[in-house]
């Protein structure tokens, strides 16, 4: 951060900066999925995961579609990490100003920015998604999370930022986690979901049961909120995650240290409880005033 910028206000989430901090997940993000912290897209009936960046790739080009915007649209991307779906979305002519609460990942994020020069296209600065006092209203076309507003503490407020930063007219995507009500579910698959919840800090996430997510981002005002269920394009991936965590997940579990590894145990279990939740796309629009006509038709209209 440059002496010149003032110190975010940032919601205290200590839980999360213990996860991301874990040597667990710096090993486990750098050498499973090259850094980037998303799953991949595949076509239904893929089994095959490999190669894994083609698939990661896919997913942020999914995700450009689903904002679907003009290029050159100005994007906040809420969670950018070390910053790879920003770069990706840069090099097919947007603009992003990526935010996030882990000092780390801003660093890294800057330094592969600037590897990739693309410091003129991506802006990269410490922020929280609850607060985002340092924007404007209206001051992006859309805005996106790639999995990690389940690490939302008060997703209302976030997606209330969310509206009032976005344009009229503009778009918000999110690429999260749902599931089904767990008081329905066996008791082991409950107990299992809420441990991973806790541990990998996503408080949100226990209680985005089917229909939460969508009806957040509508009681703020967003409309045509639309969600797809990308459970199936994600199976690879997941069981490619299970495969990995099979022998050390036993190992874990039987020594009871399974609240230490929980990115394993989320591999494992993840996979055998799968049924239970969903990865999914959610989508909305910020609506227009009254007599306001979307920046693009009014370029027809000239």
């Amino acid at each position: 951060m440059s002496s010149d910028e003032k110190e975010p206000l940032i919601n205290k989430n200590q839980s999360l900066q213990d996860y991301y901090a874990s040597l667990e997940s710096r090993i486990g993000y750098r050498f499973v999925l090259g850094g980037t912290r998303h799953f991949g897209f595949y076509t239904r009936g893929t089994y095959w995961p490999f190669p894994i960046g083609k698939a990661l790739r896919a997913m942020e080009d999914n995700l450009i579609g689903t904002l679907d915007l003009e290029k050159g649209s100005k994007v906040l991307d809420a969670g950018c990490g070390a910053g790879y779906v920003a770069i990706h979305l840069a090099e097919e002519g947007y603009r992003v100003h990526g935010i996030d609460v882990v000092d780390h990942h801003i660093v890294k994020a800057r330094r592969n920015v600037k590897t990739q020069g693309l410091e003129g296209t991506i802006t990269v600065t410490k922020g929280d998604y609850h607060h985002l006092d340092a924007f404007a209203d209206d001051s992006f076309d859309g805005a996106y999370t790639m999995e990690t507003f389940v690490h939302a503490t008060e997703p209302e407020a976030a997606a209330a930022e969310f509206f009032r930063v976005i344009r009229p007219g503009g778009s918000i995507a999110m690429y999260e986690y749902d599931h089904l009500d767990f008081s329905t579910q066996p008791e082991e698959v409950g107990d299992s979901w809420t441990a991973i919840n806790k541990h990998a800090a996503m408080p949100a996430y226990d209680r985005f049961q089917q229909g939460v997510l969508k009806g957040i981002l509508e009681e703020v005002g967003f409309e045509d909120v639309e969600v797809k269920d990308l459970s199936d394009n994600v199976l690879p991936m997941l069981r490619l995650f299970y495969i990995l965590a099979f022998i050390p997940y036993l190992i874990i579990a039987f020594l009871g240290l399974k609240s230490y590894f929980i990115n394993t145990v989320a591999g494992y279990e993840g996979y055998v409880y799968r049924d239970a939740a969903r990865y999914i796309s959610v989508s909305g629009k910020k609506p227009l005033a009254a007599g306001e006509v979307e920046p693009s038709e009014e370029k027809k209209l000239r």
